[in-house]
């Protein structure tokens, strides 16, 4: 694994953006009724999913870096706010998403249709405010300059 701690938001970020490109067109490939397509893209956004996790693990215990909000005054508690639903929703779509896969891959259609239409906007939001806070965080304020200073 690389050993510059820089390196790694950035490609937390990317993979992040990438599950949620993956999670659309799989929707796409679905409405247009081809599964074959839908069950490989829904596949491969939980595995880049599984992927940011382990680098986002990674980082965290190997670097022990902790990058705080120091933006302005006025945008911590939309950050917190920001931050708070999409840790909770990060910790409840991945079990989600093996319960819905896998009722997928057994052709257990109403219970995967069901449960899919519930997880998608979650995983949306997840993937989303993760880039998001990722932008907040290393490129619109000094937060990451600073905790990487100390």
């Amino acid at each position: 694994m690389p050993q510059d701690p820089t390196l790694y938001p950035l490609v937390n970020a990317c993979l992040n953006a990438l599950s949620a490109a993956l999670l659309v067109i799989g929707i796409l490939f679905i409405r247009r009724g081809n599964e074959a397509a839908h069950k490989k893209m829904m596949i491969s956004a939980f595995l880049c999913s599984v992927v940011f996790l382990c680098s986002y693990l990674y980082y965290h215990i190997s670097f022990e870096i902790l990058v705080s909000y120091a933006g302005p005054a006025w945008g911590r508690t939309p950050y917190l706010i920001l931050l708070g639903t999409h840790t909770v929703l990060a910790s409840i779509v991945p079990v989600l998403a093996i319960i819905v896969i896998r009722a997928g891959l057994k052709d257990s259609r109403e219970f995967h249709r069901r449960w899919a239409k519930r997880l998608f906007p979650m995983w949306m939001y997840v993937s989303i405010t993760g880039v998001s806070i990722y932008f907040i965080l290393y490129v619109l304020t000094d937060s990451a300059a600073i905790a990487l200073s100390s």
